[in-house]
C-alpha cells in the first residue's frame, strides 16, 4: 500500500508539473515578479514566417579558404547585429557566397545601406587623408580601465601593415585628432596623445561601456578580410507566413490530437501514459528551441511534426514488444522490462540513422535545409530520452498503482490480464 500511495503521489506531481509547463509555454506565467514568456515570444521565426530582407553576398577574390570564410561570416553578423536585429541568419552558400536573412518589418533601404554594401572602415587624419582601412585592423575590444577611474575604453590591435602605417600617422599627427569612420558615419574622433609603434592603442572618451562595445563591434565588422559584393537583394513579404503559419499550426494541432486520441483508444492506459510522455517531449523540444535561439521556419515545423511521429512510433514498438512478452505468460513488470529491452535496439538504430542523415544535411545543406536538419537532430535526441526513460518510468508507476489489474484498461494491448509482481 505504501508503494502504491507513493507512486500515486509521484505520478500526480509529474502530471501537475507537465500541466504547468504546458500552460506557461502557451500563455506565459508570472511568478515573484518574473515573467516566463510563452513560446510564441521566445522562439524566433524565420524569414518565411514573418517576411523581411534577404541579401546574398559574394566574395570577389578568386579563391578563399574556410578560415577566411568563417571570419567573414562572423564580421558580417556583427554588422547586421548593430541594426538591433536578434533573429538574423548568416550562413554560407557554396564556396564563395554568404546568405544574410533579416526577418521582420525593416526598412528595405536601411538594410541595403547597412548590409548590402561592402562597408568601409577608415581612419582619417585632420587633413582628410585616409591613414588606415579595415584591412589593417586585427581586433578591437571594449573594457573598463580601472587604472584611469573606471573609464570605458576601446582596445585596438593592428596587423603588421597597420602597425607601420599607424606609427607614421601618430608621429605626423601627434596632439591632433584621427577620426574613425564606418562608411559616412563617424564612430569616434580621438586625439593622438603619443607615438604608437607597437600596433596596440587605446581609445577613450566613450560615454559608457555599452557605447564602447558598440563602437568596437563596428570596428571589428569593418575589418573584412576579403572584398564582398551584394549580388542579390530581395524583400520577402510576410503574406506567406501569415497564411502558412496558422494553417501549419492548425494542421499540427489536428494531427497531434488524432494521434493522442488513437493511442488512448487502442492502447488505453499505456496509450494515456504515452500521450503524457509525448506532451512532455513536445514541451522539452520547444524549450530547447527557445534556449538554443533556433530560428523556426516552415521546414522546421515540418521537421518538428516528423519527430513527434517518431516519438509515437517508439512507444508503439515498446508496447508491441511488451504484448509479445505478455503472451508468453510473464508478469506485468517482467513483460514491461523485457518489452523495453527488446524494443531498444530497433528504436536506437532507427533514431541514430536519422540523426546521421540530419547531420549530413546540416553539414552540406544551407538555409532552410539546415533549419530542417537542426530541428530534426534536436527532436530525435529528445524523443530517445522521453520514449526510453520517461515512458518506462510512467509504466512502472502505473503497475505500482494497480492500473493494469483489469483487462479493460489495456484495450487491444495484450491478450492476458496484467498481473503485478516480479519475474
Amino acid at each position: 500500500m505504501k508503494s502504491r500511495a507513493k507512486s500515486t503521489i509521484i505520478f500526480t506531481l509529474l502530471v501537475i508539473m507537465i500541466g504547468v509547463l504546458a500552460y506557461a509555454g502557451i500563455y506565459g506565467i508570472e511568478l515573484g515578479g518574473y515573467r516566463f514568456k510563452p513560446f510564441s515570444e521566445t522562439i524566433n521565426r524565420g524569414l518565411d514566417l514573418q517576411g523581411g530582407v534577404s541579401v546574398l553576398e559574394e566574395i570577389q577574390e578568386d579563391t578563399v579558404d574556410q578560415e577566411t570564410m568563417n571570419r567573414t561570416i562572423e564580421l558580417l553578423s556583427m554588422r547586421v547585429n548593430k541594426m538591433g536585429v536578434s533573429e538574423t541568419v548568416v550562413s554560407q552558400e557554396g564556396s564563395k557566397r554568404i546568405r544574410i536573412e533579416i526577418p521582420g518589418e525593416f526598412d528595405a533601404q536601411e538594410v541595403l545601406n547597412s548590409v548590402a554594401k561592402t562597408g568601409e572602415l577608415k581612419f582619417v587624419g585632420p587633413d582628410g587623408t585616409t591613414l588606415l582601412t579595415g584591412k589593417d585592423v586585427k581586433k578591437a575590444s571594449a573594457f573598463i580601465d580601472t587604472n584611469s577611474g573606471n573609464e570605458p575604453t576601446i582596445s585596438l590591435e593592428l596587423n603588421s601593415d597597420g602597425t607601420a602605417k599607424f606609427a607614421e600617422a601618430t608621429k605626423k599627427y601627434l596632439n591632433q585628432q584621427i577620426a574613425i569612420y564606418m562608411d559616412d558615419e563617424m564612430l569616434t574622433n580621438p586625439t593622438v596623445q603619443a607615438i604608437i609603434t607597437n600596433g596596440q592603442a587605446v581609445i577613450t572618451g566613450s560615454s559608457s561601456l555599452k557605447e564602447a562595445q558598440r563602437q568596437a563591434d563596428i570596428i571589428n565588422s569593418g575589418a573584412l578580410p576579403v572584398t564582398v559584393k551584394a549580388v542579390e537583394v530581395k524583400t520577402v513579404g510576410a503574406s506567406l507566413g501569415a497564411n502558412a503559419l496558422p494553417l501549419s499550426v492548425t494542421a499540427g494541432e489536428v494531427g497531434i490530437g488524432i494521434v493522442l486520441l488513437l493511442m488512448i483508444l487502442y492502447y488505453r492506459i499505456p496509450g494515456l501514459l504515452a500521450d503524457i510522455a509525448l506532451i512532455l517531449y513536445m514541451l522539452l523540444v520547444l524549450i530547447a528551441f527557445a534556449s538554443l535561439q533556433v530560428t523556426f521556419t516552415l521546414s522546421g515545423i515540418a521537421a518538428f511534426l516528423l519527430t513527434v511521429g517518431m516519438a509515437v512510433d517508439a512507444n508503439i514498438l515498446i508496447f508491441e514488444r511488451t504484448k509479445e512478452e505478455l503472451k508468453s505468460g510473464k508478469s506485468t513488470k517482467a513483460a514491461i522490462d523485457a518489452g523495453f529491452h527488446r524494443a531498444w535496439t530497433s528504436i536506437r538504430d532507427s533514431n541514430v540513422t536519422t540523426i546521421i542523415t540530419a547531420i549530413i544535411l546540416y553539414s552540406l545543406g544551407s538555409g532552410s535545409v539546415k533549419g530542417f536538419a537542426l530541428t530534426l537532430i534536436v527532436g530525435v535526441a529528445i524523443s530517445l530520452f522521453t520514449a526510453i526513460t520517461f515512458s518506462r518510468y510512467l509504466m512502472s508507476l502505473a503497475v505500482n498503482m494497480g492500473w493494469f489489474n483489469k483487462k479493460w484498461a489495456i484495450g487491444t494491448f495484450g491478450v492476458h490480464d496484467f498481473r503485478r509482481g516480479g519475474k
